[in-house]
């Protein structure tokens, strides 16, 4: 084991590879019970995906000095022929019973209702449930609105009933995010077996991976929880679902591209301690660049406004690093456990050929290597064809009609209630003023084009909260999601902001979603800079030149906006999409540039280090040969647990995980193996500038000699 490297020593020494696997096993039986309970630190209430500063969160905060948080089920009733008396009277023992409620937060005292929709010859009818919300947010609805379908039930006779309104949406969100932790772990993991299997051609070496990133999950899932419940840490659905793709997609990826080093070690080293520590001083340097930037970039987030976003960054930071560490000290422990036995049938022995110097990777690279300048003119030429279908984007958010991929009950009752009653009934927007300026601030709304003059909700009297503050409600003529009801925030905003002295400000679903819509604008103008400046100076720090991260970078920005042009046709003609949601673009971005970003490093790196052997030009063919195979296992992996997303009856996440995956392919088929191998080609040495490397001429007896052999091979 001379000239084995001291750090790797620590990992996987004849002595400490049982150390590092003693200490996971201590680590695994202390978090794993913890990590079950990530669900139960959850905060899904509505400030946990607000924007912080917003007007409509102040509101939200302001308002529980009054009532505690509510959003209200609305169950509605409708027959178009009309309501008969026997509806009436149905609908009649229904609000009594409502009023009677009073479990899992529902306020059944403060029950509203039956509003009908004319008040004569009935076709429609409304009631209003109060539900109080907490940290639980969708938990503690959804057993809310599954009580009050037990007392209304689905229908009367020909009597159609749907509960509709915030309650009713939330709960059917609620029933699309159940199980999301074990929907995408199973879904992940079938992904990785798969994968693994057609990569390794071995049952028995996909376990090792496969322990590893359990053991990472779970290691994550358990640090998130306690920096949740200790250290004000805020997770919610989605960032608790996105780790577990993140973990998995990363964490695999690492194994394979370490793997693929320790089997080239294998065969020109007897012994696997000795393979292993080199494997990991040649590998350990870009997989811990790859990391570092997936971390980095993730952490970024924290300087969103949308706290659903920000609280992201962290969460995903943690799961990622943890992957790292796992993929760094246990998965080649195991390895080095188990022997070369563990990749049978297909034992890497000593002296054996490396099928990678013969493969259609190598034939590729020399291929590319007759006309580089070509090659990367036409395919980025390509790429930017794609891109063209950005001008399809229609990123301006979701409707609730229109977020999920099926039509729930909440939805149809959304519809049915549109047919009779004013369109944003159910969800009116929420005003907070000083009690003093009220009346004018309450004239001021009732004469707001597109608010019902008659909702306003004043009740004489009303008494002074939070220092003299009063909260009254309006309701609004159109769907309280459509871009219609935001126009009509915007200027019950300017007029409420209008009365002097009032310090009026307004709140309400629509207006959250507003907000929400231009948090996300201003998320997507700050971190998309911030992000490419994290890469492109990990990259620079890791190959020590400018030239190269700069057409690195250039080459990821290309592949990105291809991915979304590519996408966003897909959506608008074969999904049939309405939109997207308005962080698509941040998220799609923060992902396909922090994990497409692991080929390009691992790519360059093994470049380099050739470079230094044979000459630049050469040294990009043998490159592409050496990780050919291993980055598009790594890319296949890493899209399949991306697109795990898509097993979610949410449109937002589906569209995340179709365009992450599609871009993690564009990255690895098209970029990585042709754009940027052929960029370097063509470039030569001078992609080195400043380092030393720049200055090869070529005429070197290594370089001359390897020039040679790629003409001869082409």
């Amino acid at each position: 084991m001379t000239g084995k490297p001291g750090v790797a020593h620590l990992v996987c020494g004849r002595r400490a590879k049982w150390l590092v696997l003693g200490l996971w096993v201590v680590v695994l039986f202390l978090t794993a019970p913890f990590a079950t309970k990530l669900t139960d630190a959850q905060d899904n209430d509505a400030a946990s995906w607000l924007p912080g500063s917003a007007e409509s969160t102040q509101v939200l905060e302001l308002s529980k000095d009054f009532r505690p948080e509510q959003i209200p089920a609305v169950v509605v009733y409708a027959r178009d022929s009309g309501l008969t008396a026997q509806d009436r009277a149905q609908i009649a023992a229904d609000a009594a019973q409502l009023r009677q409620l009073r479990d899992h937060g529902i306020r059944g005292a403060e029950t509203r209702g039956p509003v009908f929709d004319r008040p004569t010859d009935p076709r429609a009818a409304e009631i209003l449930v109060p539900i109080t919300m907490d940290e639980k947010g969708w938990e503690r609805i959804r057993p809310a609105v599954d009580s009050i379908r037990d007392v209304t039930g689905d229908s009367h006779g020909g009597l159609a009933v749907h509960i509709a309104g915030p309650g009713g949406t939330s709960a059917d969100f609620a029933k699309a995010f159940e199980g999301i932790d074990s929907t995408l772990l199973v879904s992940a993991m079938t992904v990785v077996i798969v994968m693994l299997l057609i990569t390794y051609r071995s049952p028995t070496l996909l376990l090792v991976p496969l322990l590893s990133v359990v053991a990472a999950l779970f290691t994550a899932q358990a640090l998130i929880y306690f920096l949740a419940r200790n250290a004000g840490l805020t997770v919610n659905g989605q960032s608790a679902g996105i780790l577990t793709v993140l973990v998995f997609g990363a964490g695999t990826d690492y194994a394979l591209l370490l793997v693929a080093r320790y089997r080239e070690e294998l065969r020109r080293h007897e012994d696997r301690h000795e393979a292993m520590a080199l494997a990991l001083h040649r590998a350990g340097p870009a997989v811990l660049a790859s990391g570092a930037t997936v971390v980095l970039s993730m952490l970024v987030l924290l300087a969103a406004e949308m706290n659903s976003t920000r609280g992201l960054g962290p969460v995903a930071a943690i799961g990622v690093a943890v992957a790292l560490l796992a993929m760094m000290t246990l998965f080649p422990a195991l390895l080095v456990v188990f022997g070369r036995w563990i990749f049978w049938p297909v034992i890497p022995h000593l002296g054996t050929s490396d099928p990678t110097e013969r493969g259609v990777w190598a034939r590729m690279g020399r291929r590319i290597a007759r006309r580089p300048r070509m090659t990367w003119a036409v395919t980025a030429l390509v790429l930017a064809v794609c891109s063209l279908g950005l001008i399809q984007l229609r990123a301006e958010g979701i409707g609730n009609a229109d977020a999920f991929t099926g039509k729930p009950d909440s939805i149809t009752g959304q519809e049915v209630s549109a047919r009779y009653f004013p369109a944003g009934s159910g969800d009116p927007l929420v005003i907070v003023s000083n009690q003093a300026r009220a009346q004018q601030v309450g004239r001021a709304v009732a004469g707001t084009p597109g608010v019902v003059p008659t909702s306003l909700g004043l009740p004489p009297g009303t008494k002074p909260f939070n220092e003299g503050k009063v909260l009254f409600e309006a309701t609004m003529t159109a769907p309280s999601d459509s871009e219609a009801a935001k126009q009509t925030v915007e200027r019950v905003r300017d007029a409420v902001h209008a009365v002097p002295d009032a310090d009026a400000q307004v709140g309400g679903g629509t207006a959250a979603l507003l907000d929400m819509d231009k948090a996300t604008t201003h998320d997507n103008i700050l971190i998309i800079p911030l992000v490419l400046a994290v890469v492109l100076l990990i990259l620079g720090a890791l190959l020590r030149a400018v030239i190269a991260p700069l057409l690195l970078v250039g080459t990821v920005i290309l592949s990105f906006a291809a991915a979304l042009g590519l996408s966003a046709l897909a959506f608008r003609y074969v999904f049939d999409y309405a939109g997207e949601s308005t962080d698509f673009p941040l998220f799609v971005f923060v992902f396909l540039v922090a994990l497409g970003i692991d080929y390009n490093i691992f790519l360059t790196t093994r470049i380099r280090e050739e470079a230094g052997r044979q000459g630049t030009r050469p040294g990009v063919v043998t490159g592409l040969a050496a990780t050919g195979a291993v980055i598009t296992s790594a890319g296949l992996v890493l899209a399949g647990t991306f697109a795990a997303l898509g097993t979610l009856p949410m449109v937002a996440f589906a569209e995340i995980g179709f365009a992450v995956a599609l871009g993690v392919l564009l990255d690895t088929l098209v970029v990585r193996s042709v754009l940027v191998t052929s960029l370097f080609l063509d470039v030569g040495p001078k992609v080195w500038w400043p380092h030393r490397l720049a200055r090869e001429d070529g005429g070197t007896s290594t370089g001359a000699l390897a020039e040679e052999r790629v003409g001869r091979h082409s």
